[in-house]
């Protein structure tokens, strides 16, 4: 049986300006498509899209339902290389901002 892991995103609310897009649906089509699009080069595959309640506070003591939509990505596990259980991470030591150096994966160190 495959086994997936999901990532759930708030879709877009407004449009992206380019000169082909000039109706407010192509803009937010557009908008879509670069979400969908930056998603699956990093190996997510849409799922779906839902709506859902979510209270929010309103006032000081009242609370208020709105909606909020979002997308639903999901990919296999084998997608993306989990750390295995014996791999401890390295701390990154920290920099001056002048000379950040850029993140990523710090070295595996075994434990014997």
């Amino acid at each position: 049986m495959q086994r997936y892991e999901f990532k759930v995103i708030p879709a877009p609310r407004r449009g992206e300006k380019s000169r082909e897009a000039k109706t407010t649906e192509d803009r937010f089509a557009l908008a879509l498509t670069t979400l969908m699009n930056r998603m699956g080069a990093d190996g997510w595959d849409y799922l779906r899209a839902d709506t859902l309640p979510c209270d929010e506070r309103s006032g000081l003591t009242g609370t208020k339902t709105t909606v909020q939509n979002v997308l639903v990505f999901r990919r296999p596990l084998g997608a993306q290389p989990a750390l295995a259980e014996t791999q401890v991470l390295a701390p990154v030591p920290r920099l001056g901002p002048a000379t950040e150096a850029p993140l990523g994966p710090a070295p595996a160190v075994k434990r014997d």
